[in-house]
């Protein structure tokens, strides 16, 4: 099966830092993102790898080249000009086309979700398979008593009744006739997959997402994978 990572983004919010390397390129506890996917997907047995390149593709390229050193196999979807997700995952068309499903997953994101059970998902028939998280709320909240009194303070929790779009998919080929040429997935070509019932989800608790969009997510996310950089994807 093969894994299908987004990397083409200029990630214009956390520039300057991306002026001289592409997003999945930032080092988070002093490994780049792409890494950090890299070798969670390798730990659920994934070896084949399609990186949808654009911005400063040069740059991936030249540090990850076919991929050998890493111990998997590297092929290239190179955008000419930002395609979107939608778009992006559509310039990979012909390298995926003759797999019966495959992964796909937004290149900001870092987590050790079992990608596997989207998989497993998938084969009940779905076109499409979203992986959900719960929402991690941007700010702390407070939780009080009935008469009032404040019992605790609870920083940034995951709130257990929404749930979002973790940006880790299972796919077959036949979502390519859905997807836009140009534009993001979530707006063209999952809301038509979900009207036709062909999109399903998967709920994940208790595991670790962070999407890195600031470089405050980069700190962040330094902090919380620093301890586990030799045993990644494992955590308690």
């Amino acid at each position: 099966m093969k894994a299908l990572i987004l990397a083409g983004g200029y990630g214009k919010r956390l520039r300057p830092y991306t002026e001289r390397v592409p997003k999945v390129m930032i080092e988070v506890a002093g490994r780049p993102m792409l890494i950090w996917q890299i070798e969670w997907l390798k730990a659920h047995g994934i070896r084949d790898f399609v990186l949808c390149v654009g911005y400063l593709r040069e740059v991936i390229m030249r540090a990850l080249g076919d991929g050998s050193s890493l111990g998997i196999s590297i092929e290239y979807a190179v955008e000419e000009e930002p395609l979107g997700t939608g778009g992006g995952l559509k310039n990979a068309r012909e390298l995926v086309e003759d797999e019966e499903l495959f992964l796909a997953t937004n290149g900001d994101v870092i987590t050790n979700l079992n990608p596997l059970k989207l998989v497993d998902k998938a084969r009940e028939g779905y076109w499409g398979v979203l992986a959900l998280v719960q929402l991690p709320s941007p700010y702390g909240i407070v939780l009080t008593s009935p008469e009032g009194r404040i019992e605790r303070f609870v920083e940034k929790p995951r709130l257990p009744d929404y749930w979002i779009n973790a940006g880790v998919y299972c796919l077959r080929p036949e979502v390519f006739d859905y997807l836009p040429d140009r534009g993001d997935v979530e707006r063209k070509g999952f809301p038509e997959l979900a009207e036709d019932g062909r999109l399903g989800a998967m709920k994940y608790e208790g595991v670790y997402w962070r999407a890195i969009d600031t470089y405050k997510d980069v700190e962040t996310a330094t902090k919380e994978l620093k301890p586990y950089k030799d045993s990644w994807p494992n955590m308690p």
